[in-house]
């Protein structure tokens, strides 16, 4: 049904569908898109009577995709990577390089490396900007899945077939303390998990690493003291700093802490914990240009981190 552009229809039509479909929303599209909701609105209408189908069922101030909709969004997506490829090329071509790249990062690479790396690749190339979209591990591997990101740093390497998994950089877990509560230099890790200890949610990179090490050393989460769950890294070093327990932590994420004493880390004697960052993308996907010169920045800067 879908598989040709109709004489009357647009790429920017299509990329305002694409954001309608993405959002569930025509409002949360209008402001992604910086126009109207009435012009996003007259858009979707004009592609429902390009194709003769509802695209989207309102219920009220929520819309559902109809399956038009998703067959749609299935080959627009290729259409608007192949639009894009191609204004890349001819960029290229005159010597511009310009445009914006949306990056989905778990919160370590999000937070603690890609401003570092973004600085240098804007030096490099002053007109390309960034969008970076921080979500836990399994959502960036989900949206990139669902074609609603291209490329994705992540700290968890998870069985998903559709993906690519690139080694970027290796990273340690790391037990750390409050200063004032760190009962001595260093411990086992079974010394360790007799302490309160503090934790991310489930679905965090963070987390899940934590677990593997964890029950390699036959050690259950049934078997922790956890006195408490925290949605955000930031609020585990708070709840630690406060005194709240012990919690197993990235290296890069403590590393002001650490220098500046607010934070001890406490020395396994028995296990290190490492891991690696993983740049994930989809295998079907062609990269597009700009995140290809992205990619041989990052190659170039890995040993800087």
């Amino acid at each position: 049904m879908f598989s040709m552009i109709k004489s009357g229809m647009d790429i920017h039509q299509l990329r305002v569908f694409a954001s309608v479909f993405k959002n569930k929303s025509f409002s949360k599209a209008s402001e992604d898109l910086h126009l109207t909701q009435p012009t996003v609105s007259n858009h979707i209408k004009s592609l429902e009577d390009e194709f003769a189908c509802r695209l989207f069922d309102r219920m009220g101030r929520t819309i559902i995709p109809t399956k038009e909709a998703e067959v749609l969004y299935s080959q627009s997506a290729e259409i608007i990577e192949k639009a894009d490829a191609l204004k890349d090329a001819l960029g290229e071509l005159k010597q511009e390089t310009t445009g914006k790249l949306i990056i989905g990062a778990s919160t370590i690479p999000g937070v603690y490396l890609l401003p570092r790396i973004m600085t240098a690749f804007q030096k490099k190339y002053p007109a390309i900007s960034f969008q970076i979209l921080i979500a836990d591990s399994g959502g960036i591997i989900e949206s990139i899945s669902k074609h609603e990101l291209i490329l994705g740093i992540v700290g968890a390497k998870l069985g998903n077939e559709q993906i690519d998994y690139m080694p970027f950089v290796e990273d340690e877990l790391i037990v750390v303390s409050a200063p004032l509560e760190a009962r001595k230099g260093s411990m086992t890790l079974k010394e360790v998990v007799a302490l309160p200890m503090v934790f991310r949610e489930e679905g965090s990179g963070t987390r899940r690493e934590a677990e593997k090490f964890l029950e390699s050393e036959g050690i259950s989460l049934n078997d922790l003291k956890i006195a408490g769950i925290f949605g955000s890294t930031d609020a585990i070093k708070q709840a630690v700093k406060a005194g709240l327990g012990v919690s197993i932590l990235s290296k890069f994420s403590v590393a002001d802490e650490l220098e500046h004493k607010l934070l001890e880390e406490i020395k396994l004697t028995d296990i290190q914990m490492k891991r690696n960052f993983y740049i994930v993308t989809h295998k079907k996907r062609t990269v597009p240009y700009l995140y290809g010169l992205f990619l041989k920045h990052i190659a170039a800067e890995t040993d800087h981190l």
